[in-house]
């Protein structure tokens, strides 16, 4: 519902042009905001006029109107001044403030909608229904995007949003929780990878120089029907997760680049657990000394070659195979070979799921 300090600031507006008095009253008589103290008016005679059929009343100098919301009466404006067009400027009040109650009730009305849409609360001739009620384009190509603040910068986050997409664009900003906000994305006919690419970037690097936020952004697929915003959201949900725990260095996450990570996400713990004790036993990588992870994880980067990789940690190139050996006695994988290399890899991913897990319960 619109705020008191929306009214306020409306009739305060109004008195500046017309330098008519107005208050605005609700059905029980309580002031909601005014332009000056009207001692002459009491609840009693507001409640008396807010019950009477008339849709406007004169007392005296004060003339009292009736602000309406789709016929049912929501507040008593009163009207005062020394013009002749009192009652002019009444109504002209009484028009403005119900055209802002219709677009901030559409307003709410449209995040509501997208809130219970993105949740699958909505039955499919409801989001038909409702869309057409709220101009909302049916058919469409749209994408999901959840930005994250890695602190509580929710307010902060959507308010550069807001000033980055408009609803007029098709765009929309909205939130299901606390922890994020949700950006669904209105895309052009002739829109490439690259272009949503391309808008979460820009979202990341805009909270970077505006407001010196870091964020993590995770983007779905497309759709292109407004039934299934849902299942761009499920995937952006997930792209945001499966980014926290796999690809934490990056700060754009795609659902479509998740790659063996998507797949380990959906593991059962149970089988991942039994996975890890079958390959590394009592040596899990976790127990691995910061110096042999990274030497494995640049070999990784290096695609097992291991003259590049030694020239990238600046070692001999012995030393480097050292250290590989090392590894293959104690988890009995060689990761000079791919078979190994790729066994020792999920095995590593899984790891991360499971601390991440791990986590979570604590």
């Amino acid at each position: 519902m619109i705020s008191s300090q929306i009214i306020q600031t409306s009739i305060e507006e109004l008195k500046a042009i017309t330098k008519v008095d107005l208050c605005v009253y609700d059905m029980n008589g309580g002031l909601i905001a005014g332009t000056m103290d009207m001692t002459e008016i009491n609840n009693t005679l507001i409640m008396g006029f807010a019950n009477s059929p008339a849709d406007s009343q004169v007392i005296g100098a004060h003339h009292l109107l009736k602000i309406l919301d789709d016929g049912e009466l929501l507040y008593v404006l009163v009207a005062r001044g020394l013009s002749d067009d009192v009652y002019m400027v009444g109504k002209i009040a009484v028009c403005q403030l119900q055209n802002l109650i219709i677009a901030y009730k559409e307003r709410f009305d449209r995040n509501n909608f997208f809130q219970n849409l993105l949740l699958d609360n909505l039955l499919l001739v409801d989001i038909y229904n409702r869309a057409k009620k709220l101009h909302v384009e049916v058919t469409a190509p749209r994408a999901v995007y959840l930005i994250e603040a890695r602190m509580e910068k929710d307010s902060i986050v959507t308010e550069l949003l807001k000033e980055m997409f408009s609803s007029h664009g098709g765009d929309y900003i909205t939130a299901v929780d606390e922890r994020s906000v949700i950006l669904i994305k209105a895309l052009e006919e002739n829109y490439t990878q690259d272009t949503l690419s391309q808008v979460a970037n820009t979202i990341a690097d805009m909270m970077s120089a505006e407001a010196m936020l870091n964020v993590k952004v995770a983007y779905g697929t497309v759709v292109s029907e407004l039934k299934d915003v849902s299942k761009s959201y499920k995937e952006a949900k997930m792209a945001l997760d499966v980014g926290k725990i796999f690809y934490a260095e990056k700060n754009v996450i795609a659902y479509s680049t998740l790659g063996i990570g998507r797949l380990i996400y959906q593991l059962p713990v149970n089988l991942c657990r039994i996975f890890i004790q079958e390959i590394f036993g009592d040596n899990v990588p976790e127990e691995l000394d910061d110096e042999m992870l990274s030497t494995i994880n640049k070999f990784f980067e290096n695609n097992l070659n291991v003259s590049e990789t030694s020239r990238q940690l600046f070692v001999h190139r012995n030393t480097l195979v050292y250290r590989i050996e090392k590894l293959q006695k104690s988890t009995g994988l060689d990761i000079r070979t791919f078979d190994d290399a790729l066994t020792f890899k999920i095995a590593l991913m899984v790891v991360n799921y499971m601390n991440y897990l791990d986590s979570l319960e604590y």
